[in-house]
This record gives C-alpha cells, sequence and structure tokens, in this order.
C-alpha cells in the first residue's frame, strides 16, 4: 500500500458486513476498474491452518468486483446501520486460477476490470476480470459473472 493513498470504507459501496466482508477498502474505484484491498486477520471464517481457502478467495475477488457495479445504488445519504440497498450474487465463474492460498496477515490487493456490462429494471448483470496479488506476486486470477439486484425498500 502506497502511503498517502486515501482509502474507502467497503462498507459504501456493498451491503456485506462481518463475518462475511472480505474487503477492508477500495483504493481506487471508478466506472470500469477497482483495486481493493484485505488483510486476513485470524478471525477470518474461510482461514484454515493459517491459509485463507479457495472459496474465502473467490469471495474476496468476487466482492472486489461488485463494488464497480455497487457503486451505483449507494449515494451520500447511506446508512450502513439500515441500509442495503443491493442484493447480489455470483452467478458463474468462466475461469479461475489459483496459484498459491494467501497466509494469515497477510494483505491481498485486488485489481478487477469490468470485461461487460447489461443493466435491466432494477438490476445488472456483468462480467468481470480479476488478479488477485501478495506482496506483488499474483496469486490468483478469474473471470465471474456477477448478478446485482436493487432492494425496494
Amino acid at each position: 500500500m502506497t502511503e498517502g493513498v486515501i482509502k474507502i470504507p467497503i462498507h459504501e459501496f456493498l451491503p456485506h458486513r462481518a463475518p462475511m466482508l472480505m474487503v477492508d477498502y477500495i483504493v481506487e474505484i471508478s466506472q470500469g476498474h477497482v483495486i481493493c484491498e484485505y488483510t486476513i486477520e485470524s478471525d477470518c471464517i474461510f482461514l484454515v491452518d493459517e491459509l485463507l481457502q479457495e472459496v474465502g478467495l473467490i469471495e474476496h475477488m468476487a466482492q472486489t468486483c461488485s463494488s464497480i457495479v455497487g457503486q451505483n445504488y449507494y449515494t451520500d445519504d447511506y446508512n450502513p446501520e439500515v441500509d442495503e440497498r443491493v442484493i447480489g450474487f455470483i452467478s458463474a465463474i468462466k475461469s479461475v486460477c489459483i496459484e498459491c492460498l494467501p497466509k494469515k496477515e497477510q494483505r491481498i490487493r485486488t485489481t478487477a476490470r469490468l470485461v461487460s456490462q447489461f443493466e435491466g429494471a432494477g438490476y445488472t448483470i456483468c462480467t468481470m476480470s480479476v488478479i488477485a496479488e501478495v506482496l506483488g506476486d499474483q496469486i490468483a486470477e478469474a473471470e465471474i459473472n456477477l448478478f446485482l439486484q436493487e432492494r425496494k425498500p
């Protein structure tokens, strides 16, 4: 992490909460890409023998991806204590390659790019390309389809 970079709390863009929140901060975001970071703590529910399991790494990557689209649903009047404007899930994993599992206390820096997006009435379907790194070394890459739907109050 570069000193002086503004870190945006992820809860401003996603409805996830502990223990399923797998991103700490958004480092950079636009309509077409995002960079997020996550430090693996000892209380992570996907930690086994001090390694983040594949399902946890994929969930982290998906949450990173969904923040690109999720930002369109959240605005300045968002209250994380009572507000869940969108639900989302992985609709398909088109490809995934996990080269190694990150260890407890390591920081994952993940970059996602929007490949395609279709918006309907209150929902979005998108394809994302994502790469996860630890200390500058690639540990995983994937192409993921996500479905996000706006929740009406």
